[in-house]
């Protein structure tokens, strides 16, 4: 992924549409092999940005 396709904190939370993964505004981030996949990788994205948030209020 390069440096202009990066997440960013404003992309979340990271949605699953079907096999699609959506930022928040619905903008495509990847396309993943079926629903339960995309649902999982959603969880572990969001959960992943909530902990980096809390990291950076508790510096």
């Amino acid at each position: 992924m390069s440096r202009d396709n990066e997440l960013k904190p404003d992309d979340f939370p990271i949605q699953a549409d079907k096999d699609k993964l959506r930022t928040h505004k619905g903008e495509p981030v990847a396309v993943a092999e079926s629903e339960q996949i995309a649902d999982e990788i959603a969880d572990r994205l969001n959960e992943h940005a909530h902990q980096e948030e809390q990291d950076r209020w508790s510096a």
